[in-house]
């Protein structure tokens, strides 16, 4: 029964959760899916913390759906080993996990000993860095420490296949229970920080910029150096 209740039951509260509550904050508070910019008080650290993190989260993203979405009888048509495979797969998501933890690391940071902007900081954008932190620091050990040092796991076997059958209401949940337990917790996690999205700023991930390449600059000058 508790495989079942994680496996199964519990993708799908956490799926519902992220649908039904981020379709209604798109559409009755629009004007908060874009997140609110603290570049007006600091920018040094911004700049380097959301690079990394930003660029780190889309390469992650990437090997996400090359390891998970697209199944091995794809990877063994084409001729790819699983010897292969695998060295890319912990070169490249060891690369993007070091990236994604290099930028929170900083973005904390900056909230934390920057007087201005941990003055507009809210419960939620700690607890969406500190989440992410546990998530991402979990998937890069596994990656570079875990697959190195104990057994390049195969979890195009058991986790893929099962993540998708997600998608056809026919969950296969048995496959589940022989996943090392790091990767179960990784993917708890995973599905409770997909359910927080629509409650944080991780809902602009939803909003597209169109408007920023024709919108007018912005100018801000300081009070002291005014003059009339």
């Amino acid at each position: 029964m508790e495989s079942l209740f994680w496996w199964v039951v519990f993708p799908y509260i956490t799926g519902t959760i992220l649908i039904v509550a981020s379709i209604y904050r798109i559409v009755f508070r629009k004007q908060s899916v874009y997140a609110p910019s603290t570049e007006i008080f600091e920018k040094k650290w911004l700049k380097v913390g959301s690079l990394f993190f930003h660029w780190g989260i889309l390469f992650a993203l990437g090997g996400h759906i090359m390891g998970v979405l697209i199944p091995k009888s794809v990877y063994d048509a084409m001729g790819v080993s699983d010897h292969t495979y695998h060295i890319f797969a912990i070169a490249g998501g060891g690369v993007a996990g070091l990236m994604v933890l290099i930028g929170l690391v900083v973005m904390l940071i900056r909230k934390l000993s920057n007087t201005r902007v941990r003055v507009h900081a809210t419960f939620s954008d700690y607890f969406t860095i500190v989440l992410l932190l546990i998530v991402a620091g979990l998937g890069t050990y596994m990656t570079l420490v875990y697959n190195t040092t104990v057994v390049a796991y195969e979890y195009r076997l058991s986790i893929g296949p099962w993540f998708r059958s997600l998608f056809t209401f026919q969950p296969d949940y048995q496959l589940m229970i022989g996943v090392p337990t790091l990767f179960q917790i990784h993917i708890i996690l995973s599905f409770i920080l997909f359910a927080s999205i629509p409650f944080t700023q991780l809902i602009h991930m939803f909003s597209f910029p169109g408007r920023y390449p024709t919108r007018a600059p912005q100018q801000y000058r300081a009070r002291d150096n005014y003059k009339n």
